[in-house]
C-alpha cells in the first residue's frame, strides 16, 4: 500500500514538473507573440496577456510550491497559508480575465460601429487592474482571519504554540471559505454569467449571418470571423470549467460529507487538472487563432532555429462605418485574427 502511494506521489510530481515547464514556455510565447505582432495588440488580447501572466505564475511559482506541500513539509501556519492564498489569487485572476474577455467579445458583436470608442486601451487597462485588485482581495481573505487556525488550536494535537503545521491546503484553508465564499460567490456565478454571455454572442452572430445581404458579403465575413474567435474563447472557458470544477466539487464533499473518503489518486488528478489548465491555453491559441499560430512560427524560426523570418503580414482591415464595411489601412484589431 505504501509502495503504491509512493509511486503515485512520484508520478504526480513528475507530471507537475512537465506541466510547470509547459505552462511557463507556452504562456511566455503568448506574451511574446503579442509583443512582436502589432495586429495582436487589441483590447481582447490585453486580457489574454493578463490570463497568460497568471498562468506563468502558476508554472513558475504555484506548482513548485504544490510539490513542496505534497512532501508534507512542516512550516509556520501563516507561511503555509500565504502559499495557499497565492494559488487562490491566481485562480481568481484567471476567472476574472475570462469574464473580461467574454464581456469584450459581447460588446464587439453588440455595438460593432462604436466598439472602439467605448472600449479604449485605457479602459481595458483599468479593467485589467480592477480584475487583479479583486483577485487579491478574494484570494487573500483567509490571511485576514477566515482560516483554519482556530479549528487547529481547538485540537491541541494538531498545532503547538509555535504554530508549526504540516503544510497542506486543507489544514490551513477553511472549507467554509472555499465553498460558500470562493466557489459559490466568486467561481460559479462568473462561470454561469459567461455561459449566458457566450450564448447571447452566438445568438447575435447567427442572427446576423442569417440575414440576407444583397449588396455585399463583407458583413458576413466579419461575423464569420467573430464566430470563429468566439468559439475559440468559449473553448478556453470550457476547458477552465472542466479543469477546476472537480476540485471544487471535492471541496463541497469535504464540507458537506466530512466522513466520505476521497481516494488520494482522485485528489492528485483534480490538482493536476487545475494546474494543467495553465498549459492548455497556448495550445488552443496556436491551433484555433491564425495570428497566434503565425507569431509562434515566427518566434520559433527566428529565435530558436536562427532563421530569417518574414515580417508580420500586413493586411487591410475591415471596419464598420455607418453600418457599412470599408477597406482601411492596417490597424490593431481582431478582424483578421482567425
Amino acid at each position: 500500500m505504501l509502495a503504491d502511494l509512493s509511486a503515485a506521489k512520484a508520478l504526480y510530481m513528475g507530471m507537475e514538473v512537465v506541466i510547470a515547464v509547459s505552462s511557463v514556455i507556452g504562456n511566455v510565447m503568448v506574451v511574446w507573440a503579442v509583443k512582436i505582432n502589432r495586429s495582436l495588440r487589441d483590447t481582447t488580447f490585453c486580457f489574454i496577456v493578463s490570463l497568460a501572466l497568471a498562468d506563468i505564475a502558476v508554472g513558475a511559482l504555484v506548482i513548485p510550491l504544490a510539490i513542496t506541500i505534497s512532501i508534507g513539509l512542516q512550516t509556520h501556519f501563516y507561511s503555509c497559508l500565504l502559499v495557499a492564498c497565492t494559488v487562490l489569487v491566481l485562480t481568481q485572476s484567471s476567472i476574472l480575465a475570462l469574464l473580461a474577455i467574454a464581456i469584450d467579445r459581447y460588446l464587439r458583436v453588440k455595438i460593432p460601429t462604436s466598439y472602439k470608442r467605448v472600449v479604449t486601451p485605457k479602459r481595458a487597462g483599468i479593467a485589467v487592474f480592477a480584475c487583479w485588485t479583486v483577485a487579491f482581495i478574494v484570494g487573500l481573505t483567509p490571511m485576514l482571519g477566515w482560516n483554519n487556525l482556530h479549528n487547529l488550536q481547538r485540537n491541541n494535537s494538531s498545532i503547538g504554540p509555535d504554530l508549526i503545521v504540516t503544510c497542506q491546503f486543507e489544514n490551513v484553508i477553511s472549507m467554509e471559505y472555499m465553498v460558500y465564499f470562493n466557489f459559490f460567490g466568486w467561481v460559479l456565478p462568473p462561470l454561469l454569467f459567461m455561459l449566458i454571455i457566450y450564448s447571447e454572442i452566438f445568438y447575435m452572430i447567427h442572427k446576423q449571418l442569417n440575414k440576407k445581404v444583397s449588396s455585399h458579403s463583407e458583413p458576413n465575413k466579419y461575423y464569420d470571423k467573430e464566430l470563429k474567435l468566439a468559439k475559440s474563447l468559449a473553448l478556453v472557458l470550457f476547458l477552465f470549467a472542466v479543469s477546476w470544477l472537480p476540485l471544487h466539487i471535492m471541496n463541497c464533499i469535504t464540507l458537506f460529507c466530512p466522513k466520505c473518503e476521497k481516494p488520494m489518486f482522485l485528489i492528485y488528478i483534480a490538482i493536476l487538472l487545475t494546474h494543467g489548465n495553465s498549459a492548455v491555453n497556448p495550445i488552443v491559441y496556436a491551433f484555433r487563432i491564425k495570428k497566434f499560430r503565425t507569431a509562434f512560427q515566427r518566434i520559433w524560426k527566428q529565435y530558436f532555429c536562427c532563421k530569417e523570418a518574414p515580417p508580420p503580414e500586413s493586411q487591410p482591415s475591415e471596419r464598420l462605418d455607418n453600418n457599412h464595411y470599408i477597406a482601411a489601412p492596417p490597424e490593431p484589431g481582431l478582424e483578421h485574427n482567425i
